[in-house]
């Protein structure tokens, strides 16, 4: 298994912060080190749409002067950060990661990128996603192939691809995505991150929706926490956005303890594909260091229906659908072959029954709430398989299995629940598990203080050793006595 490094690129952006109010580091040569980590890694594994490091120096040198004046802009001053492709940037193009669309190029960024920006966090640049966000891998017909640095031969998971790839890589230690039924938690769980799903309305968006959400992707409970804080505070242009809730001391300086919550454990999904044995294995683990906290672990039963889960995937289907006919034929065809006929398998759907697949939607929302009510805290696998081949677009290659993979992570999208994901083991091939961590709706700060403790407790065997490349070091000078010994 890889194992990270001390250089900067590999910090937290909490450890950041400390580094910068004491002097001992500076955004300047901590943008330089990371560009490294870019300029190696990138290449192989694909994970920017648009990279702006000139801009970013530029706010990195604002943000060293900042630092040196003793007034930072605020909590991720100087961080290097990167957002998905779909959260506006003003002047660059949104493509939506489709080969067939004509970009729409925003005149004003989104929400989450003005917060970032006021609060002096360093943009890298926006992230790749696959074909409309509709897989759960990083392929895209405009985009390419984008790989795990863990293994590239193997996914990153989606649609938050290129953020997930640049999390773990060590592209700085902030990235948002987007989920609307797993898409920021199933880069997680084949990462091997720290990520969360926020409640509905939590962070504000631009083009809000339903299930849509924004969150963090990050390598620790204390990172999400500080993005949360900045990209949550509210803008008008999002009218389901929540009141304001002071995240800024989300994380006491230890974790909170367990003990007294009342715990779910979820291992049956009641639809979808059947749960892996070393993932379950692994859930269970975990559930089990909870219990032996003194938290109440008991089981909860499956809640969503294949039925459900049919009707969901045939309401994506349709919405997309719409997208796709709107298209000018010869762009229709630069569309991903699998998003295709993805989409033109519902060209018989009436209005009827997609009105029925909403109902249905209704009916999950309701359930979800209705099951998780008594707990404090729902554990579950995030995915009930682990990390496939990067070239496939879905965990079953080019097969059309709907989402037969979501079964645990949709459920908290159509409810608004916030949902995190940790990781919580390796198989034997080494491949990433995540545990996913749920609580009631707009207890996000009580599923960021669970996810802290579990990682400030988890055996080491969980814990994700970074694949992070080494600094390059130059070779020490060669006295002529050893040349001559060697001539």
């Amino acid at each position: 298994m890889p194992h990270s490094t001390g250089r900067p690129a590999s910090l937290t952006a909490t450890e950041l912060v400390a580094a910068y109010a004491a002097g001992d580091l500076s955004p300047v040569d901590v943008l330089q080190d990371v560009a490294a980590v870019i300029e190696e890694r990138e290449p192989a594994l694909n994970a920017f749409w648009h990279l702006d490091l000139e801009s970013a120096r530029a706010a990195a040198r604002s943000s060293e002067q900042r630092w040196e004046r003793g007034q930072p802009a605020g909590p991720v001053d100087g961080v290097p950060v990167t957002v998905k492709e779909n959260l506006a940037r003003k002047g660059v193009p949104m493509p939506a990661g489709s080969a067939g669309v004509e970009p729409a190029v925003p005149v004003r960024s989104s929400p989450v990128v003005e917060r970032l920006e006021e609060s002096g966090g360093v943009i890298l640049g926006s992230t790749v996603m696959p074909d409309w966000g509709m897989l759960s891998s990083g392929v895209s017909s405009l985009h390419g192939i984008t790989r795990s640095p863990w293994n590239s031969a193997l996914t990153t998971g989606g649609s938050s691809s290129g953020a997930g790839a640049a999390a773990a890589a060590g592209y700085g230690p902030l990235h948002v995505g987007t989920d609307i039924g797993g898409s920021i938690r199933l880069p997680g769980t084949w990462l091997g991150l720290t990520t969360l799903k926020p409640s509905a309305g939590r962070v504000p968006l631009d083009a809000p929706y339903l299930g849509r959400a924004a969150g963090p992707l990050t390598r620790t409970a204390r990172d999400a926490a500080l993005l949360l804080s900045v990209i949550s505070r509210p803008d008008p242009r999002d009218w389901t956005s929540l009141p304001p809730e002071d995240l800024g001391t989300v994380l006491p300086p230890e974790p909170r303890e367990v003990r007294g919550l009342r715990v779910g454990l979820h291992l049956d999904a009641g639809c979808g594909l059947p749960l892996d044995p070393e993932v379950r294995r692994a859930v269970e683990a975990a559930a089990a260091l909870f219990a032996d906290a003194g938290a109440e672990v008991e089981p909860l039963g499956p809640f969503m229906t294949p039925r459900m889960l049919h009707d969901l995937d045939e309401f994506w289907r349709v919405r997309s659908l719409a997208d796709f006919d709107a298209l000018p034929p010869a762009a229709r065809e630069r569309v991903l072959p699998f998003i295709q006929r993805w989409v033109l398998a519902v060209r018989g759907v009436d209005g009827t029954t997609a009105l029925r697949d909403y109902a249905s939607i209704m009916l999950l929302q309701k359930a979800t709430v209705a099951a998780t009510e008594p707990f404090d805290l729902v554990l579950a696998p995030v995915a009930p398989v682990t990390a496939f081949p990067a070239e496939w677009p879905m965990p079953w290659g080019e097969d059309d299995a709907g989402m037969a993979h979501i079964g645990f992570t949709a459920p908290y999208n159509m409810s608004g629940q916030p949902a995190a994901s940790v990781n919580c083991g390796f198989t034997a091939d080494g491949r990433t598990i995540g545990l996913q961590v749920s609580g009631r709706r707009f207890d996000d700060v009580g599923v960021l203080r669970a996810v802290d403790w579990y990682e400030q407790h988890r055996p080491a065997e969980a814990v994700p050793s970074w694949p992070i490349p080494e600094p390059e070091r130059r070779a020490e000078p060669v006295s002529a006595d050893e040349r001559g010994a060697h001539a």
